[in-house]
């Protein structure tokens, strides 16, 4: 797949690793990242239902159709193994049916890149990674990541705090706000958030690399193990 040449850039953006199913467009030139359209559709359990509409309406709302789309950038999570994986899916068959290139970006970057500027300090990103535990990454004031991705329980991250000294937190609200930090918007990855983070890849031209998730952890299903052998009596 060629890359777009700049000029400007019409890039879909998509993001399922948190709650929140992100759909838009955003307009990519040499000096800025231009939102034109987003659908934001907020439910845990139905990123495969939810994905292409919000596609779709936000292709409508911007005036294009699909084959006007010149690039794609997904969020690669950190996130749950099923709705993490409908956005990358979704991406990687748009990129390929379409014949445009497809970029994948840490979750938590596109969250950091939007905050940062509002910190005044060093920042973390924290979102809600199931299970009683939460995916989070430490940056640094001007959005660059310092440490991280992790999964790990609420109460060892806040014994980290001291370590990270953030001045402030953004992502998921419930538990951002058992930090005692500041909290900050946004809550989730933003099209701006993903494309901002994806811009110098896209401006340069380069050919993007195979999309790989950040799960962080096994997925529940697993593949049944050989069966025991029962001797008889």
């Amino acid at each position: 797949m060629g890359a777009p040449k700049l000029g400007c850039v019409l890039v879909l953006a998509l993001d399922t690793a948190t709650p929140a199913v992100t759909a838009g467009i955003v307009e990519l030139t040499l000096d800025l990242v231009r939102p034109l359209a987003t659908r934001v559709a907020r439910d845990a359990r139905k990123h495969g239902e939810l994905l292409m509409p919000g596609v779709l309406a936000a292709c409508a709302e911007a005036g294009i159709t699909l084959g006007d789309i010149e690039a794609v950038v997904t969020g690669n999570g950190p996130g749950p193994f099923t709705g993490l994986r409908v956005g990358m899916v979704t991406a990687a068959a748009l990129g390929d049916g379409l014949g445009v290139p497809v970029h994948g970006v840490c979750s938590l970057d596109a969250i950091a890149v939007q905050a940062a500027p509002g910190a005044g300090g060093p920042l973390l990103v924290v979102t809600d990674a199931r299970r009683r535990e939460v995916y989070w990454a430490a940056y640094d004031p001007a959005g660059s990541r310092t440490c991280g991705p992790y999964v790990e329980l609420p109460p060892r991250l806040a014994d980290r705090l001291d370590e990270l000294d953030p001045v402030a937190a953004a992502g998921s609200p419930e538990h951002v706000a058992t930090l005692g930090l500041r909290v900050l918007t946004p809550a989730a990855p933003s099209p701006v958030g993903l494309v901002a983070v994806a811009a110098d890849a896209l401006r340069s031209g380069i050919v993007p690399g195979p999309l790989v998730p950040l799960y962080l952890r096994r997925p529940d299903a697993m593949e049944p193990g050989a069966r025991k052998r029962v001797s008889a009596e």
